[in-house]
């Protein structure tokens, strides 16, 4: 029997942040709707996030509200109001809802995700207003594959020591924006070596994060528990905050889950040989979610069974935070 060909997914979504428009404007994602003379395009003056919304349901919504506004202060960049934000993700996310095929005419039964970005540039130059929209769109294929098999990385030198965040801010390390052209050379840098992703590290040896995820990993350690027993410590742990790295909205959520759930946590410093010490390393991003570090270096990481072990309880720790 012949299976029936992928259905495919629901246009891409873009409502414009417009004072006009309390809920925003949708826009023709097929049209251009960016003047050339914006600066997001002419100097990648902006910032962003991007979330998974699953089931409708925009998942961290708060957390990225509060990194986007976060990372305005530090281009000192006028945003529109949460509530304004808030409105034109409904907007966006019910639009590209009200277009996908109902289960009978064959859409996904688990794959109801979406992809909702959140963009805000300078806006076209001497304007003096912002550009902000929401985009709706199906994710990647590639995102899922890599969570359910893993991936192999590579460590690459970032050409910063991990103090320079704290003394160069004008650097914008902490901050999430447009300028993304060095993350992407470093994620083709990669795939010519035949890995999926990157790790940067410092000038002066500290693992820092990836191009567009953060670093976890994970120890397990047992001892006599004391009734002649055997007691499993499980700690997570992730690189420091102040190294010039971006927060990540994920990993906070998971460390919250973590501690709940018995597990001890950490932050760096870390080296190199942390790493390929851990029983577990995963990068997590807000779209791929946890993706297993399977090689580092052609080194592999723990072990595959450890690894499918650990990846399967923290998915299940990850998948109740809202």
């Amino acid at each position: 029997m012949t299976s029936p060909a992928p259905v495919p997914g629901p246009a891409t979504v873009l409502v414009f942040l417009d004072p006009e428009f309390d809920n925003g404007r949708i826009a023709d994602a097929t049209r251009p709707q960016l003047m050339a003379t914006d600066q997001g395009a002419t100097r990648g003056d902006g910032v962003f996030e991007s979330l998974l919304a699953v089931g409708g349901r925009p998942r961290k919504l708060q957390a990225h509200l509060d990194r986007l506004a976060g990372s305005a202060r530090a281009l000192e960049l006028d945003l529109p109001s949460e509530d304004a934000w808030r409105r034109a993700i409904e907007t966006a996310v019910g639009e590209y809802r009200g277009r996908r095929p109902s289960p009978e005419e064959g859409a996904a039964g688990d794959a109801d995700e979406l992809v909702v970005k959140l963009v805000a540039t300078r806006g076209v130059e001497g304007a003096g207003a912002p550009t902000c929209w929401v985009q709706a769109s199906e994710p990647g294929a590639a995102g899922r594959r890599q969570r359910e098999t893993g991936i192999d990385v590579i460590l690459l030198d970032r050409g910063y020591d991990s103090e320079v965040g704290e003394r160069a801010p004008w650097l914008l390390l902490g901050a999430k924006t447009l300028s993304y052209a060095v993350n992407m050379a470093a994620l083709r840098y990669a795939h010519k070596q035949g890995a999926d992703d990157v790790i940067f590290t410092s000038a002066d040896g500290r693992v820092l994060e990836g191009p567009t995820s953060t670093v976890l990993l994970a120890h397990l350690e047992t001892s006599d528990d004391g009734a002649g027993g055997v007691r499993t410590v499980r700690r997570l742990i992730t690189p420091q905050l102040d190294s010039g790295i971006l927060p990540g909205t994920s990993q906070g959520a998971l460390f919250t889950a973590a501690k709940a759930a018995g597990w001890e946590l950490g932050y760096g410093p870390l080296e190199p040989k942390d790493l390929y010490d851990a029983d577990s390393v995963w990068l997590i991003s807000s779209i791929r979610l946890l993706a297993p570090v399977n090689h580092i270096d052609g080194r592999e990481i723990g072990t595959a069974e450890l690894r499918r072990q650990l990846t399967a309880e923290l998915n299940a720790l990850y998948a109740t935070i809202e």
